[in-house]
C-alpha cells in the first residue's frame, strides 16, 4: 500500500557517490533512502532534500515526504523483524541510506515497553497499561533517536560541526553522537540547567555554551548563528536539520506497535516540549496504517505539560487554535519551551483523535515520579513525572478510558533531575544491632 508518494521518487537502492562538498552544493542528489523531497506542512510546496526547514513560499515548516509505493507489506514486516535491535530496523521508513547500520552512530532505540501492572492497579487501569521507557537509550533520553537521524543528514550534506539549542537532554545526545562519529560539537543551553545535565553534556569533550536566558532565548540565538559566516558548516540538529531530526520520534510509534504485536495502542500519553515528538508519533502511526502493518482503527493521543509551562494545554482548554507563548517556571526544564513550534499541530491531533492536552503542577510531578518508581522500579526524570501525573489526572476526569490499552512515555532518566526528589533519603539510621533494628520499627 502506498503512502505519501511523490512524482519523482528517490531510489532506496542507490548509493550516492558524490563528495560531501558536492552534496551540500546539490543537496537533492543525496541518498537518504525512501526520502523523496521536503514538503511544506502548510501549503504543500515541495523542494529537494537539503538543510532547510522553512517553506520559501509561506514560511511554514518543512517535513520529509517519502515514496513507499514499492513496498510489499509482508516483505517489509519480515525485513523490519530481521533488522538490528535499534532504530535502524526501520531504515526502510526513515530518511537514511540503506547502509546506515554500518556507520559510526550510537544506534539508539528498541527500548523496553514495560507492562506496568502495579501502576495500573494504583491508577485503576484495567485495559492494560504500558510504559515506553526511553531512559535505556545511550545518553538516557529519547533525544538519542532524533540526533541519530540528524547525524545521518549532517553526513549527507557535508557538515563538520553538530550543534543545537537544548533544554539539557539534547545537548548530551549531540555531544555523544558527535564524539562517536568524529564530528566537532558546540551546543547551547540555558545557563541555569540542572547540574546533572550540564555534566553529562560536557563530558563528551565538545563545546558547551550557557546562554543567559531561557530556552526560547537560546533558540533565537542559534537561528541568528545559522545566518552568520561563523555558522558555516554547522548542522543545527533542531534548526536547519529539523525535518530529518524530527523523524526520529516516529520510531517510538513503530516500536510501540511492533512490541504490542503489530497493534495500535488505544491511547497514548506524550510529553510536550516543542510538540514535535507528539506530532511525529502520530505521523508514524499513520504510516503504519497506510502501509498495512497495523489494523486501521481509532486511537487517541493525549499531550502532557507542566503547569509552569503549559501554553498548549491552556489553548486546548480554552478552545483556541493559537498557542500563546508563556514564560516557563517549572521543575520540568526539559519541557520548558514557552513558545512551542508544533503547538498548533498538537492541538489538531488531540482534537482529531479525540484526545486532550492536560497539565500538572510541580508537586504532582514529584509525586508521580515517586509513584512510578515505587510501583514499577522506573526512575523517571521530571518529564516522565509529567506524563504519569497527567495520566492519573485524565483518568480521574474521565477523559482517558481505564478499560483501554494505554501507553505512557517516559523519555528520560531520573538521575538527570535528582533535585526534583532531593527530599528522598534514609528511612532510618540505626546502630549495627538487632535491638536498634527493632527499636526503629523495621522488623
Amino acid at each position: 500500500m502506498a503512502a505519501q508518494t511523490v512524482a519523482t521518487p528517490a531510489d532506496p537502492g542507490t548509493t550516492d557517490s558524490a563528495t560531501a562538498e558536492s552534496a551540500t552544493a546539490n543537496p537533492g542528489s543525496v541518498d537518504l533512502g525512501p526520502a523523496a523531497a521536503l514538503s511544506c506542512r502548510e501549503c504543500g510546496h515541495r523542494v529537494p532534500l537539503g538543510p532547510v526547514f522553512a517553506c520559501e513560499e509561506c514560511f511554514g515548516p518543512l517535513e520529509i515526504a517519502y515514496d513507499f509505493s514499492a513496498y510489499d507489506t509482508e516483505e517489509l514486516r519480515r525485513r523490519i523483524e530481521s533488522g538490528p535491535a535499534n532504530i535502524w530496523r526501520y531504515a526502510p521508513l526513515l530518511p537514511v541510506p540503506a547502509d546506515v547500520a554500518d556507520k559510526p552512530n550510537l544506534n539508539p532505540g528498541w527500548t523496553k515497553l514495560v507492562q506496568a501492572d502495579n501502576l495500573a492497579r494504583e491508577l485503576g487501569v484495567t485495559g492494560g497499561l504500558y510504559v515506553k521507557d526511553d531512559s535505556g537509550n545511550p545518553t538516557h533520553s529519547f533525544k538519542d533517536r532524533v540526533v541519530a537521524q540528524a547525524l545521518e543528514a549532517a553526513r549527507a550534506f557535508g557538515f563538520t560541526t553538530l550543534s543545537c539549542s537544548s533544554t539539557g537532554n539534547l545537548a548530551g545526545a549531540v555531544g555523544a553522537a558527535a564524539a562517536r562519529a568524529g564530528f566537532r560539537s558546540c551546543v547551547f543551553i540555558p545557563h541555569d540547567l540542572e547540574q546533572g545535565k550540564v555534566v553529562m553534556a560536557a563530558v563528551y569533550g565538545g563545546d558547551l555554551v550557557g546562554i543567559e536566558g531561557n530556552y526560547d532565548d537560546v533558540n533565537r540565538f542559534c537561528s541568528e548563528l545559522i545566518g552568520d559566516p561563523a555558522g558555516e558548516g554547522w548542522g543545527f540538529v533542531n534548526v536547519n536539520l529539523r525535518p530529518y531530526y524530527a523523524e526520529g520520534s516516529k520510531t517510538l510509534a513503530y516500536e510501540i506497535c511492533e512490541q504490542l504485536g503489530w497493534r495500535l495502542p488505544d491511547q497514548i500519553v506524550v510529553p510536550i516540549a516543542s510538540g514535535s515528538q507528539l506530532t511525529k508519533i502520530d505521523k508514524g502511526l499513520q504510516e503504519l496504517i497506510e502501509l498495512g502493518l497495523v489494523e486501521d482503527r481509532p486511537y487517541k493521543i493525549f499531550g502532557a505539560q507542566a503547569r509552569g509551562c503549559s501554553p498548549v494545554s491552556t489553548a486546548f482548554k480554552d478552545g483556541h487554535d493559537v498557542v500563546r507563548p508563556q514564560k516557563p517556571d517549572t521543575i520540568a526544564k526539559s519541557l520548558a519551551i514557552g513558545n512551542p513550534a508544533d503547538g498548533p499541530y498538537v492541538l489538531d491531533i488531540a482534537r482529531r483523535t479525540g484526545g486532550a492536552v492536560e497539565d500538572v503542577d510541580d508537586a504532582e510531578i514529584v509525586d508521580a515520579i515517586r509513584l512510578l518508581a515505587r510501583t514499577e522500579g522506573i526512575f523517571a526524570e521530571t518529564a516522565g513525572g509529567v506524563t504519569v501525573g497527567v495520566t492519573r489526572k485524565l483518568i480521574e476526569s474521565g477523559l482517558l478510558d481505564p478499560a483501554k490499552t494505554t501507553v505512557v512515555l517516559n523519555t528520560g532518566d531520573g538521575l538527570k533531575t535528582l533535585d526534583a526528589v532531593a527530599g528522598t533519603g534514609l528511612t532510618a539510621t540505626i546502630r549495627p544491632s538487632l535491638d536498634s533494628f527493632h527499636e526503629a520499627g523495621l522488623a
